[in-house]
Parts: structure tokens; sequence; C-alpha cells
């Protein structure tokens, strides 16, 4: 089993002199702070990087998921978990789900509480995501989040509450099973699940996320495509994906350019889909060619049309791969 070490909150101390906390445990560390975990697998632990998880960037993507390819290629990998931060956990989750192309389990995991504090989540959840990655039930069903006791795909899990460490959930669709002190469960598996393949010749397009809201005019998405430095844009819309009559005007401006538009929604449950034939709805917004999110999360949205991007910019063929 490997487990790769990116830092965050399971890894992180208090630091007095600078009155907060800080990544400063190693891979190596936190496998010695997880009590019988060798009994479980035979553990090697390589270091991607020991950072907040709010510093992680797609180039980090790339070169981890490079080496989870590259592991689970060798046979004597059963699968692999990546420690990491919560805060950006379920965006380098789902790259992971769409870029590994092995069936092996790849399991992310993390902490709310750190390292340093008496109570601290990450042994048990460290200890439960390689007992889960060790299941043979685990194959098959892509990047998984361990955590709480609980299992879930990373296509559909979200960070829920700020501090608890009950936070990630699969809101509308539940858990893929559990973890407990006897044994691990899976209740069903995912379903909607695509793979892409990457190599270090891959390069990511600069998406960018813009909110829709009362009163919002396009200012933004005029501002960030003025310069041609956005490869595409993701729009965070209201209800089914609908946005302002003002900002619509805005969208349609850059899809005059080409620039590719996906459109999700603000409401964390439910699919985008075409009802409302009014300015602005994702009818609207469909019919000059923008792309709807399905139920993905906007930062979801974006992780998967940075992908698709290296494949197509037709609009039809984008949305294929948001249907799938």
């Amino acid at each position: 089993m490997a487990i790769l070490s990116t830092g965050g909150t399971i890894a992180s101390k208090h630091d007095p002199a600078r009155g907060g906390y800080v990544p400063a445990l190693s891979g190596e560390d936190l496998v010695t702070a997880a009590p019988g975990i060798n009994k479980v697998a035979r553990i090697q632990v390589e270091q991607i990087s020991n950072i907040p998880s709010t510093d992680m960037t797609p180039e980090i993507w790339l070169r981890l998921s490079g080496r989870v390819n590259e592991l689970l290629a060798k046979p004597e990998v059963a699968g692999v978990v990546v420690t990491h931060g919560t805060d950006t956990l379920e965006e380098t989750g789902y790259f992971l789900d769409l870029t590994t192309n092995s069936s092996k389990p790849v399991i992310l995991v993390g902490a709310q509480r750190p390292a340093s504090d008496a109570d601290s989540d990450g042994p048990r959840n460290l200890l439960d995501a390689v007992r889960v990655a060790a299941t043979p039930e685990a194959a098959g069903k892509g990047a998984m989040l361990v955590m709480n006791g609980q299992i879930n795909a990373a296509r559909d899990v979200t960070k829920t509450n700020t501090s608890q460490v009950e936070t990630f959930r699969g809101l509308e669709f539940g858990a893929l099973g559990t973890v407990d002190v006897e044994t691990v469960r899976f209740y069903r598996a995912p379903l909607r699940r695509q793979t892409f393949t990457i190599d270090s010749q891959t390069r990511l397009g600069r998406i960018e996320i813009v909110a829709g809201y009362a009163g919002a005019d396009g200012l933004l998405i005029r501002s960030l495509t003025r310069d041609n430095v956005v490869q595409g844009l993701v729009i965070i819309g209201t209800g089914l994906g609908d946005v302002s009559s003002l900002m619509f005007e805005a969208i349609e401006e850059v899809r005059k350019r080409g620039v590719p538009v996906v459109v999700s929604t603000r409401v964390p449950t439910g699919r985008v889909f075409p009802l409302s034939a009014g300015k602005g709805s994702a009818l609207t917004l469909r019919q000059i060619g923008c792309v709807l999110a399905d139920n993905l999360s906007a930062q979801k949205a974006r992780i998967l049309l940075m992908l698709a991007l290296t494949k197509t910019r037709d609009p039809q063929a984008l949305q294929k791969y948001f249907d799938n």
C-alpha cells in the first residue's frame, strides 16, 4: 500500500510563534501515529507536498495523478491513500477519479482536528482509509474519501461544515459504505464515472468561476475575459442554472468569441436542466452554446472542463462529458 502525503490539517501542529496551525508532519509521522496500521498492509510513504490544501494547484494535481498511476501499475501495490487538507480535498479527489487509469482503489483522507490536538481524528481516519484501500470490494469504485467512518464517492462528496468531524457527505445520494471497528462494508457503487488519460505533456487551461447573484451585471465576466488569458468559465447560476439578463448578455459576448462556458448552480443539490424560456435561463444559455453541469458543483465542473478541453472545444462534445 502506498501513502502519498500532501499536507493539510491532518499533518498540522500548533505553531506558537505564528499563533495557529501549520503543516509540519511528514507522511512517515502520520503513519507512526496510526496504531496498528502496519498490521493492515505493508506501507510505503512518499511526500508529494506539505501545504495547506488552499495552496493546492492543478500543477500539483498533475504530478500527484502521474505518481498515483505509476504506483498502481506495480503489481505489488494494492492501492493508494492520499493524505490531504480538507478545504480542497473534494477537488483533488474528483481530479484523481477522472485521471486514474487503474481499477485499484484510490482513497483520500484528511482530518478536521490538527495532529497536535489530543483528540485529533487524523490517526483513526488514516487507519480506516488504509483498511478500505486493502478491501477487495473497494476495487473498481474510483477515487473515494474516507473520514469519520464513512466512505463517499469523489464525484458526490462535499464539505458541509467548517469545523465538525462529520463534514464530508454525499448530499443527494449518501455514502457508499461505512468502516467501523469490526469491518469495512459497501452498500452501493458509483455509476457516473469516466477517465481521461493524461501524461507529462498534459497542460490544463485556466478556468475561472463566476458567481451569479442579485444585481450581477456581467462586469466580472468581461473583466476576466478581456485579455484572452482565461480559456473557459464556470458560472454559478441560481436555481436551475439561471442568471440575470445583464449577466446573460456578458456570457453571450464571450460565447461569440468561442470561450467555453459551463453553467452550474449555487443550490447544493439537484441538477441543472432547461425549463424556463426566460432570458438568462438554462434553456437560453444552452441555446448560445453553454454547457450544463448536470449536478456537479462549480468547483468540480471546473475540473471536468479543464480535462475535457484537452480533448475538444465543441459545445456538443463538451456536453457529452458532463452528461456522462
